[in-house]
């Protein structure tokens, strides 16, 4: 009997001191990419990686600015983004698989709305605008209560978590096509470009052409007829709703994604003329959605037109107007929709 307690207690012991430790520290995972190179080349880039970019316990900034707001937008970060956009950034945090769209994966150096042109990094103030005022109609939310400066070191602590993306993916391309990983080879080959995009970033802020002018009905029938007319109706639908057999196709994350519903006035990028000015300029990075700068750069004044028709068309259902909201179909490619007709009775 003696002995039977003595082992209860003992387990108890055990059992209470195992509850008693401390977490394991969060660590940064690789890629997909990074995980498939063989052990050698792993250990080099796991080298010149955690050189450049540091650890999860001492992150440091790729790209030259100052170190001492990291430890703050860290614990920002962990206490308010991680559940979504997950540690390393990568967008798969554990309540990702529950949200459409799914969180930003940082890694690529992606970002959607952007006051820079297609294919250019954003700007600081842009993602500073993003954490204050969040992305309407997706299940980020605007920060604008945290105090400021903590929405700048977690701008600085997810621009770590970018930068250290970007690197691993320049260094498993140098891995790929040389199977090597030499210092040298990164310094002068790695390193530079990755930093280069978000310097020249800096300069490539978006200007109108024209300035922007008072929005009268003659100003929407005209946008109403470029509309139609340079291409955006082919995968928005005459009546702006997105509706339209081909509108699908994949992002720059290889998730499907479709052209939007404008008449349900969910800007993602901003609500502002000059948001959806720049969203027609420029197009939206990692999206299909092309940018019209060069297909009206001898009319500039129409892009103007086209911000008021789609102000006005993303007016319509708070007026009452038709067309109704409709449910949103679901995501069903050509060839899935060829295979539901022949299994169909």
């Amino acid at each position: 009997m003696r002995l039977r307690v003595a082992l209860k207690i003992g387990w108890l012991g055990v059992a209470f001191c195992m509850g008693c430790e401390r977490p394991l520290e969060p660590e940064f995972s690789s890629s997909d990419r990074a995980k498939s190179l063989s052990p050698e080349l792993r250990k080099s880039l796991n080298t010149e990686l955690e050189e450049a970019t540091g650890t999860f316990a001492h992150p440091q900034m790729l790209v030259e600015r100052s170190q001492a707001n990291l430890a703050k937008g860290q614990a920002v970060y962990q206490a308010q983004c991680v559940q979504c956009h997950g540690i390393s950034g990568d967008g798969d945090g554990p309540a990702a698989d529950y949200l459409y769209p799914r969180p930003r994966d940082y890694r690529k150096g992606l970002f959607k709305f952007t006051s820079t042109p297609y294919g250019a990094r954003p700007i600081r103030d842009d993602l500073v605008r993003t954490v204050r005022a969040g992305v309407r109609g997706s299940s980020m939310p605007g920060f604008n209560l945290l105090p400021d400066d903590e929405i700048q070191a977690v701008v600085d602590y997810v621009l770590t978590l970018t930068y250290r993306g970007e690197f691993e993916e320049g260094l498993v391309n140098l891995a790929e096509s040389e199977e090597a990983i030499e210092p040298d080879m990164v310094n002068e080959e790695v390193l530079p470009i990755v930093k280069q995009r978000w310097v020249q970033a800096e300069s490539q802020q978006v200007q109108v052409l024209t300035p922007q002018p008072q929005f009268t009905e003659e100003h929407v029938a005209l946008g109403k007829q470029a509309f139609l007319t340079v291409g955006c109706a082919k995968c928005h639908g005459e009546d702006g709703r997105g509706q339209m057999p081909d509108n699908i196709g994949k992002d720059g994350w290889g998730r499907t994604t479709r052209a939007a519903d404008l008449t349900a006035g969910m800007f993602h990028g901003g609500q502002k003329p000059i948001d959806i000015y720049r969203r027609i300029y420029s197009g939206i990075n990692g999206t299909p959605m092309p940018g019209f700068a060069s297909a009206l750069q001898s009319q500039p004044d129409t892009i103007w037109h086209l911000v008021a028709y789609v102000n006005y068309v993303s007016s319509r259902r708070r007026e009452g107007d038709s067309p109704p909201p409709g449910p949103i179909k679901p995501y069903v490619s050509a060839e899935e929709k060829a295979a539901e007709m022949a299994v169909a009775p």
